[in-house]
Order: C-alpha cells, then sequence, then structure tokens
C-alpha cells in the first residue's frame, strides 16, 4: 500500500463511508515495459493508496505489458490478429465500479498506448447492459497525467471527453497531473524532482480519488443510471422517450 500524506491519512480517519464493496481499475499506459521504474505509476500510487485504505478492490493493468491488438473490434483475435489480450482487461473494466487511465505526455499528447487503450475502450461501447443501456453505464472514470512537458490539461481533457463519450460518468475535478520543469529535467520519482511533495498536485489527487470514490458509491446505491430516454435496445425497437418529431414542430 502506498505511503500517504498526512492529510491524506486524516481524510481516510474521518471517512463516514463504507467503500468496502468497490472495485477499481487502473490502467498505466506508460511506453515502458515492466519491471522499469514508471514515473506515472509514482503519482497513481497515491491515489491507489487512498482507495485501498477504504477498502476498494484496485487492479493496476500496465497496458504495455500485454499483446492488445490493433483495431476497434471487441475481440480482434476473430479479425486475423494471432494475440489478442483485450478481452480479458475488458472483462476486469466491467468488473470494476471505476477506471482510472494513466498517461505520460509526448509531444503534448496522451501516450500511444492510452490512444490504443481508448480504440479498444470504444470497440465494446456498442455492447449493452442488462437495462439495455451501453455497457459502462454506472461506471465512473478519471486519470492521471505526468511528464516533463505542457499538456497534462490537454491530455486530460481528451481522455475525459472520450470516456464520458462511451458511457462513463466523470466526477467533478477528475483528473490530476504533474509537470516538472519543461526538458530534461527530472521527471516525478527522479530525486529532488518535488514532485511527491508538491502540495498542488497531492491535493488534486486525493480531490480527484474522494470524487470516485463517492460518485461511485452514488451510483451503486442507486443502481446505476435510470435507464429511461438512453436505452439502445427500445430506441432501436421504436420508442422515442417524447422525443418530437421535427416533421411536427409548430
Amino acid at each position: 500500500m502506498a505511503s500517504l500524506t498526512d492529510r491524506q491519512e486524516e481524510l481516510c480517519e474521518q471517512s463516514r463511508w463504507d467503500f468496502s464493496d468497490l472495485r477499481a481499475v487502473y490502467v498505466n499506459c506508460t511506453l515502458k515495459r515492466s519491471p522499469e521504474q514508471s514515473h506515472t505509476q509514482g503519482l497513481a500510487d497515491g491515489s491507489i493508496g487512498i482507495m485501498e485504505r477504504n477498502g476498494v478492490s484496485v487492479e493496476v493493468i500496465r497496458a504495455i505489458d500485454h499483446d492488445i491488438a490493433t483495431g476497434v473490434q471487441p475481440d480482434m483475435n476473430e479479425h486475423g490478429w494471432e494475440q489478442d489480450d483485450w478481452p480479458a482487461i475488458y472483462e476486469k473494466v466491467q468488473a470494476a465500479d471505476i477506471l482510472v487511465l494513466l498517461s505520460p505526455i509526448w509531444l503534448g499528447e496522451k501516450s500511444s498506448v492510452c490512444t490504443q487503450v481508448i480504440e479498444r475502450l470504444y470497440g465494446n461501447s456498442d455492447l449493452l447492459n442488462e437495462h439495455g443501456q451501453y455497457s459502462y453505464y454506472g461506471r465512473v472514470g478519471g486519470c492521471i497525467i505526468t511528464g516533463n512537458e505542457d499538456g497534462a490539461k490537454h491530455c486530460a481533457m481528451n481522455i475525459l471527453y472520450s470516456l464520458q463519450h462511451l458511457g462513463f460518468v466523470i466526477p467533478p475535478q477528475a483528473d490530476s497531473g504533474w509537470m516538472g520543469e519543461a526538458g530534461p529535467g527530472p521527471s516525478y520519482l527522479d530525486p529532488g524532482s518535488g514532485g511527491p511533495e508538491n502540495d498542488f498536485t497531492n491535493r488534486n489527487t486525493t480531490f480527484l480519488t474522494w470524487n470516485l470514490l463517492h460518485v461511485a458509491r452514488l451510483l451503486k446505491d442507486s443502481g446505476g443510471i435510470p435507464a429511461h430516454g438512453n436505452q439502445r435496445s427500445e430506441w432501436d425497437a421504436g420508442a422515442r422517450f417524447d422525443y418530437e418529431n421535427p416533421e411536427h414542430r409548430r
């Protein structure tokens, strides 16, 4: 379990909510294979520590350690690829209440691995749940960004838009980031970087995590997003949920 700041520990101690039935998946989209150090993981560990301290079951997936095929079909094994680990990862996402994407910044953008993960999430987005809604409904999403150049908010904007478009609920302040000095300076976990001690980043990481927990709790307790006006199965069957026919407008 990650070491937390004194303030983070205090907030965990003061919590009156039970999150022990929640599950979270963090997908690290670093370009480095294990066991190479990931600075993005270093920042995410603070968020993971808060979740684990509150009894949440957390799994971390380093995407590049898996053979994830390129494409937008649910299972690329059925489309000419010899190996595609995505279907198993998708099942873990579906079993979770919370999804957090982690990405470094490259040329002002999220990593190519993060783009690939979002593309594969998109490939499953037309699947439906038991209520006829898109399959990601009822889950919350967030992101954590690191780098030595500008672009953290740009990356977060792109990632969070993508997640909400696919059906995830995005809580307030659902992103956190750390950027070192522009150029080839120290990265987050390097000695002297100041990253782990940065109050602004620690605050945002803390807020991100608690907002994910609170919204996930609300959704789980209420049975997800109400199934009315958003059911693809019903729309395809002819229901229009009071949507006015443009031809009848006055």
